[in-house]
């Protein structure tokens, strides 16, 4: 080849190089190259000149696909995938349905939930019956931390012929809760927190008694992928201890996220007497609903063991149902119960 064309057959490589293909050109630019060889090369069919030629091309064909590859994601016209974000581990966990005054969530949410609750009272308090709880609990994550809460109120209805049938409202409980811990990488968050039961509601349900009633307490989350467990534990601390019983709580929750429509859990909730008050004659406390203030009751501990689940309806809204089976005696005020509630959050 004379020195004109090995000159002219360079400027159209580098002219090339200069402007890189998109991922989908490399062929063409082989055959590109291609052509100008042969084109240009006056002894075609000679086969020392085929192999020449084919091991040109073979390395310009590598030298500008290799260019392609590597200008491909700024010059090829299109945006680079962007990486796709990790879903956070709290999306898929559920809040309580068992215990829901005193069984505090752990995550940090906004939500409004009502409640419902039918207890069938155990026969061997004052001959049974049954209790329908009416309630709404409120929630406002003020920070990604910090959340204040009411979790009490409502309205009880019992019926209980000993009892003479009363219904009533139920006391106020305002306060708060703060995660203190909150690791994403870990999937853990730890929250603790303060109640203050307001004596607001009506006597006849053995409510709006003594000066009110403190609960600390702490709670926690840990999440395995879609497995979650959560626990509770609180002091329910009378301003006036011959009023209320002073009682410690805890509660332990197992749930699966099978899917959105079916997260099923399985839970423990229970109480014990720490220190028994002087308002009524009784061997046994009321659990979650009511402190009688039993003056029989120290030491003693009243638990129940839950199944249910939880379905999500809408993005912010999850459906709860759940039952509940005293197993530890005496039962005392409830033998087992149902309760439904709605996560409406915002």
């Amino acid at each position: 080849m004379s020195p004109q064309r090995q000159s002219f057959l360079y400027y159209q490589i580098q002219r090339l190089s200069k402007n890189p293909p998109t991922q989908c050109q490399p062929t063409r630019i082989v055959l590109k190259a291609s052509v100008l060889y042969l084109s240009m090369d006056p002894q075609p069919t000679s086969p020392l000149r085929w192999l020449g030629k084919a091991s040109f091309i073979s390395c310009a064909g590598l030298l500008l696909a290799t260019s392609a590859q590597a200008g491909s994601s700024s010059l090829s016209g299109k945006a680079p995938t962007p990486p796709v974000e990790a879903v956070d581990w709290k999306a898929h966990t559920i809040a309580p349905v068992t215990n829901p005054i005193f069984f505090e969530d752990a995550v940090i949410r906004s939500e409004i939930r009502p409640i419902f609750a039918h207890h069938n009272i155990d026969d061997g308090f004052f001959g049974g019956g049954d209790a329908q709880l009416y309630a709404l609990q409120l929630r406002w994550a003020v920070t990604d931390r910090l959340a204040l809460i009411a979790t009490q109120d409502g309205y009880l209805d019992i019926n209980n012929d000993t009892l003479a049938n009363p219904d009533g409202w139920m006391d106020l409980a305002l306060g708060f809760k703060y995660a203190v811990i909150d690791d994403p990488e870990s999937q853990f968050i730890l929250t603790p927190g303060l109640t203050f039961q307001i004596p607001s509601g009506d006597r006849e349900v053995f409510q709006g008694r003594g000066g009110g009633e403190f609960n600390p307490f702490i709670s926690f989350q840990k999440g395995y992928g879609d497995f979650h467990l959560s626990g509770n534990l609180g002091l329910r601390i009378p301003v006036v201890s011959d009023e209320q019983s002073t009682l410690l709580h805890y509660s332990l929750m197992a749930d699966y996220y099978v899917c959105r429509w079916f997260i099923p859990f399985v839970t423990f909730n229970a109480f014990t007497v720490v220190k028994e008050g002087n308002n009524i004659g009784l061997a046994s406390e009321g659990y979650d609903v009511i402190n009688f203030g039993s003056s029989g009751a120290n030491g003693v501990t009243q638990g129940m063991v839950g199944i249910g689940f939880r379905t999500r309806l809408l993005a912010n809204v999850d459906f709860g149902v759940a039952y509940e089976k005293a197993v530890i005696q005496p039962k005392g005020l409830t033998d087992d119960r149902v309760t439904l509630d709605f996560c409406i959050r915002f």
